[in-house]
């Protein structure tokens, strides 16, 4: 599949409809220049991670950044509303030194979306700046061309006084990272890698609360996403079937594989009648938060459960893994504007042991789930970043780990505490905190020896002058320590400039 097999269909809303004058208004500029320098082999963790994969492993990379958007915020006085982005970086020390990291276009009418391109999504109700990111869809890695179509904020239910609220996506999608695993596996007969994979995303969200009435809203959903097709090369038979150890296949079955991602179903090519499975690598989330608005000040608990099969996704074995978090914004205050603590626990993942129903034993045991790791596909990922959480550690480590060439998440039994704090003492300061401790059993296929332990600090602070608006100098401080990662201590600074085109304030 081309890699911007999508271009047409972000020119076709903009051609179709609207002035060209109207949209050259209210468009957004901005260029930021970034460099990283320290010591250590590996980055500081937060230097690296959730920034939508523009970052590196090892230390002292840098890019420029440049891009301009037009949101559909400046039509929002009309029932049509047209907004578009374009966002591309030139980076040293990176894995890519040219890389388009958005070109999208929206097109909504109501309450209703059509988004097509390569965009920055953020984050499912938690704060992005804060949280450790989404289990199964967070901020890690780069984003993928998609066509989606979805509400992009909670739409109100009529007649329901205000008290219920939704929010929902559907979405196909595609990889684009075809020349990064060939590169990653480096012609190595023992290890997966696919070229040409889609991508299916849905999600939807209820919230039932009128914070005009009553101070507390809840808000519930499930989201689901699935790897398929594209080919698959150095597939491995399953033990017991005949043919070669190693061979390559096409994963596609036509509009069967897009019916199977949406709704699963089907079989994977080299399960055969015994093994059977789902078609593609399908994954999802429950959510679920509460929140309580007080006068100026506001605070929430939430849980998120992941799941990579049945076992999870309802209560066969139990709901033991979560990510846990809790939200505080107080009043006003020259000190304090945001606090998040959360805990990620993966250790269970539905047990230890995995069987099939067979003559001789008819039990099926749907444990050792290996979250983020999949049999065809390798590992939830895109460039070598984790899709979900990267406390569960992304590819573009595995040299360290000694597993080179192996398209595998090493690091997915964690248990994690994390506190984020962010701070605005005046209209020109700003600053940030991140501190992570976590522990790591390794995989249940690749267990660490030991238990391993590392904590990752992030310290960051923004000054935007008065007298030259538009303008953010940033500086950040980033340390590493633990048998993870290893220790590392380094400095970012951020130079950035943004302003705007025919903007009028209404």
């Amino acid at each position: 599949m081309k890699r911007h097999w999508y271009l047409p269909l972000l020119i076709l809303p903009l051609t179709a409809y609207a002035q060209p004058s109207r949209l050259a208004e209210d468009v957004s500029y901005s260029a930021q220049l970034v460099g990283t320098a320290g010591s250590g082999s590996q980055a500081p963790f937060w230097f690296t991670n959730n920034r939508y994969g523009l970052g590196d492993a090892e230390n002292g990379y840098a890019y420029l950044r440049t891009s301009l958007q037009r949101s559909t915020e400046a039509d929002r006085h009309r029932h049509w509303r047209l907004g578009y982005g374009a966002d591309a970086v030139v980076s040293t020390g990176m894995q890519s030194h040219l890389v388009l990291q958005q070109l999208y276009a929206d097109v909504e009418w109501q309450a209703l979306r059509l988004s097509v391109g390569q965009k920055e999504r953020p984050l499912e109700l938690r704060d992005q700046q804060l949280s450790t990111g989404g289990m199964t869809t967070g901020i890690n890695a780069r984003p993928l061309p998609q066509v989606r179509l979805e509400l992009p904020r909670f739409w109100t239910v009529p007649r329901t006084g205000g008290w219920l609220a939704l929010k929902a996506h559907v979405a196909y999608g595609a990889y684009t990272d075809n020349r990064w695993q060939r590169h990653f596996n480096d012609h190595d007969l023992r290890y997966l890698y696919t070229t040409g994979s889609l991508n299916h995303s849905k999600a939807l969200f209820a919230r039932v609360g009128n914070v005009e009435r009553f101070p507390l809203t809840l808000t519930g959903g499930l989201e689901m996403s699935c790897q398929f097709g594209g080919t698959g090369h150095n597939l491995r038979q399953r033990v017991g079937f005949g043919g070669p150890e190693y061979y390559d296949e096409s994963l596609l079955d036509g509009v069967k594989s897009f019916w199977n991602a949406l709704i699963p179903g089907g079989g994977d090519s080299n399960d055969g009648d015994v093994y059977s499975n789902r078609e593609g690598n399908h994954l999802g989330s429950w959510h679920t938060r509460a929140e309580l608005h007080g006068s100026g000040w506001s605070g929430a608990v939430y849980m998120e459960h992941f799941f990579e099969d049945q076992s999870q996704m309802f209560w066969q074995y139990g709901w033991k893994d979560k990510l846990w978090g809790f939200e505080l914004t107080p009043a006003e205050n020259p000190f304090l504007s945001n606090l998040v603590v959360e805990f990620v626990g993966t250790m269970d993942q539905s047990g230890a042991i995995y069987h099939d129903r067979t003559s001789t034993i008819p039990e099926q045991i749907s444990g050792c789930d290996q979250y983020y790791n999949n049999h065809i596909y390798g590992a939830w990922q895109h460039a070598g970043f984790v899709m979900g959480n990267p406390l569960l550690s992304s590819p573009i480590y595995n040299d360290r780990f000694g597993m080179s060439h192996n398209l595998m998440v090493y690091h997915s039994r964690i248990r994690a505490f994390h506190l984020g704090l962010s701070g605005q003492p005046s209209s020109q300061l700003g600053w940030r905190i991140l501190y992570t401790h976590e522990k790591s059993l390794g995989s249940y296929n690749a267990p660490t020896p030991d238990p391993q332990k590392a904590n990752f600090l992030l310290l960051e602070l923004t000054y935007k002058p008065r007298r030259l608006q538009g303008l953010a100098l940033t500086a950040s401080y980033g340390h590493n320590d633990g048998k993870i990662l290893g220790d590392s201590n380094a400095a970012m600074l951020s130079v950035a400039y943004s302003g705007w085109i025919k903007h009028e304030t209404r």
